[in-house]
């Protein structure tokens, strides 16, 4: 499975199995993680059957079950840290597809408390959200997406790689599926910004992952 596909069948999955995340997709996640901290100059870790996290009234409400697995997402205190962790944050939700693992991206249905007692945070850190991964009793459902001219300015006929990207924008995960950003043409040149919103610019960077993955890697820059 190319990334293409895994952005066309990867969806939020809320309910778990009791299989554990082990042997060769185990060291995948981890070097995957590893590459993301690397390249983002994040913290970023995996917690392991640790189910205290999702095991509060917020995690029900949420929809959740059986929990047991997470990434936090840890950078630093600056103003980057919420588009940083949505871009890299989605690299590894991909990977995990690719490995035929499940995700969903959680800002507020679980416990930040108890997650920092298996999460690392340093002086001038901070744990921005999580994300659930682990093998899904589903494969999940797709939701529904704003068309391209919502999701975009174009004052130019559109070059098959804008649109190729703008169909890897479309499908972005989004907080409440707000899809709250604007991509916009200029010439060979993309710029992106986010909307007004609880985590727009964590969305935003998940939203420029999914636009270089859709319009390949030459003729535009940002």
């Amino acid at each position: 499975m190319d990334l293409l596909e895994a952005m066309k069948e990867r969806h939020s999955v809320r309910r778990y199995t009791d299989k554990k995340i082990e042997g060769e997709v185990l060291d995948e996640l981890r070097r995957t993680i590893d590459e993301c901290n690397n390249d983002g100059g994040l913290n970023i870790q995996l917690c392991l059957n640790e189910p205290n996290a999702f095991a509060g009234a917020m995690a029900k409400y949420g929809k959740f079950n059986n929990v047991k697995n997470y990434i936090g997402l840890v950078g630093k205190k600056e103003s980057s840290l919420e588009e940083k962790c949505g871009y890299y944050g989605e690299r590894i939700v991909l990977k995990a597809q690719q490995l035929g693992l499940n995700t969903c991206w959680v800002a507020l249905s679980f416990s930040k408390g108890k997650s920092k007692d298996f999460i690392t945070i340093k002086p001038g850190e901070k744990l921005l959200m999580v994300i659930a991964v682990g093998y899904g009793e589903t494969s999940g459902v797709s939701h529904k997406v704003k068309s391209i001219e919502e999701l975009c300015r174009i004052n130019a006929p559109v070059p098959e790689w804008f649109r190729q990207g703008m169909e890897g924008v479309q499908l972005a995960p989004t907080a409440m599926n707000q899809q709250k950003f604007k991509f916009e043409l200029n010439g060979n040149k993309i710029s992106a910004s986010a909307g007004l919103g609880f985590y727009t610019k964590t969305d935003l960077g998940i939203a420029k992952y999914h636009f270089e993955i859709g319009a390949g890697e030459s003729g535009w820059k940002w």
